[in-house]
């Protein structure tokens, strides 16, 4: 039988690559120049959202146990500027880098790990509560990606849930547990 705790990491585990996994799809039915536009002067375009979550997840989770989720060489309002050196390849490459260091800090935690304490901003934080606090933080801003590059896309937009209309059909045919 699996332990409470580690079957909360594994479901951990399953929910932040969905999430990477959302965002991947919506950011792929945009193109460059989509990807950089912002709807107004103070919005976010798509690669700064990238950016910001590349730059927290690099934070966060690097050193995870031992080190403040907040890295004194983070710099934080440059994830919501675009400088010249920074391509859609770049910015993505960033992106699966910083991924990359959340999975490695999350895929050797135990259940025993859960209680322990970390700090986020000098802020004490139990594991479960670190995990749940970054979960929700990226699955926010994977929504604002997802919005964005339905707008960018308009007709082109493929769905990446169930299409409108097709509930019925979703929740009929050919599913266990369905007459």
């Amino acid at each position: 039988m699996t332990e409470p705790g580690d079957l909360f990491l594994e479901e951990a585990r399953r929910e932040f690559r969905s999430v990477k996994r959302l965002a991947e799809k919506a950011m792929a039915q945009v193109s460059d120049e989509d990807f950089f536009a912002t709807l107004d002067a103070d919005s976010n375009s798509i690669a700064i959202l990238v950016k910001h979550i590349g730059g927290n997840l690099r934070s966060r989770w690097t050193d995870f146990l031992s080190s403040d989720g907040e890295k004194p060489d983070r710099r934080r309002d440059s994830e919501f500027e675009i400088g010249p050196s920074d391509t859609r390849g770049k910015i993505l490459e960033s992106w699966e880098s910083a991924w990359s260091t959340l999975f490695a800090a999350l895929e050797p935690l135990r259940s025993a790990d859960l209680s322990r304490e970390v700090f986020i901003r000098g802020e004490p934080h139990s594991v479960v509560r670190a995990i749940h606090r970054q979960l929700t933080h990226y699955a926010g801003h994977v929504a604002q990606i997802v919005l964005l590059a339905k707008h960018w896309a308009g007709g082109r937009w493929q769905t990446l849930s169930i299409p409108r209309g097709q509930s019925e059909q979703f929740h009929g045919k050919g599913r266990p547990g369905t007459k």
